[in-house]
């Protein structure tokens, strides 16, 4: 992509400055690439409004463990204990959860990035773009099970051991 504008530049036909603006100028080639762009831009809504509930459950848990330890300070129950133990399992599911949906927005916006500079370079990286979006389906189905996991184990309670 950038060697397409290098070489460009090296013909001397055109300043580079002109070659971008060229390639770049054409009001029909943008309107297709923003409607392009649309179903991945809501797809980082969607991946966004998921990561603000689960940072929500993430903000409660941490706050419940701080609770409990300051609890465990004056005296130990095994019920505190095994709540904590519960809430810090729950905690890395959380965390998980947060680290796949991260790096799927991250994924989703480079294939946005991709879907602008296909529309102005020679090379064909359709390839690339359709590997960037599988890898973020990937990533997000990976950050949701995380999700439902920790959804799961918060249903489910601390529990006390049976007998």
């Amino acid at each position: 992509m950038v060697f397409d504008l290098l070489a460009a530049a090296a013909d001397a036909r055109l300043p580079f400055a002109l070659e971008i603006f060229e390639r770049t100028a054409s009001t029909p080639r943008v309107q297709q690439v923003v409607q392009l762009s649309l179903a991945p831009a809501f797809l980082l809504s969607g991946i966004g409004a998921v990561m603000n509930v689960i940072m929500s459950r993430m903000i409660w848990i941490a706050q419940r463990i701080d609770k409990i330890e300051d609890k465990m300070e004056e005296q130990r129950t095994s019920r505190q204990a095994r709540e904590l133990g519960w809430l810090m399992r729950r905690r890395k599911l959380a965390q998980g959860a947060i680290m796949f949906s991260t790096a799927s927005a991250v994924m989703i916006s480079a294939v946005i990035m991709m879907l602008f500079i296909s529309a102005y370079i020679v090379a064909q990286i359709g390839t690339v773009i359709a590997a960037l979006w599988v890898l973020t389906m990937a990533l997000l189905v990976i950050g949701l099970g995380f999700f439902l996991l920790e959804t799961r184990l918060a249903a489910i309670g601390a529990q006390a051991p049976k007998d």
